[in-house]
């Protein structure tokens, strides 16, 4: 008998994907801000608010993909594949945001 995919492991993939692009496109946001403005980038603007704030809700649902995949990972009689790249790439956008806003934070 054929294993069906894990739908929690799809739903950690299909997430830890859309966070990585939402997470790519907030830090080229605030690059393209800190870029076009005289002096910088007011960091108590609106804009760089939104941003960082998006940036850590893009984390705290990473964490959720990345549960999601663990969990994924233990259901018995399922395709592993989804729950394994979802927990993967949720991984890395993680790591990879934490690691920018650290070298953010350190060239200021």
């Amino acid at each position: 008998m054929e294993h069906k995919h894990s739908g929690i492991g799809i739903a950690a993939f299909v997430i830890s994907i859309v966070m990585a692009v939402v997470a790519f496109g907030l830090i080229t946001f605030a690059g393209v801000i800190e870029a076009t403005t005289p002096g910088g980038i007011d960091e108590e603007s609106a804009l760089a608010v939104v941003a960082g704030l998006g940036l850590f809700g893009c984390i705290l649902v990473d964490l959720v993909a990345l549960g999601l995949g663990s969990g994924g990972l233990f259901q018995k009689d399922r395709k592993k594949i989804f729950p394994i790249l979802g927990t993967i790439f949720s991984t890395l956008t993680i790591i990879g945001t934490v690691f920018l806003i650290v070298i953010g934070s350190m060239l200021e």
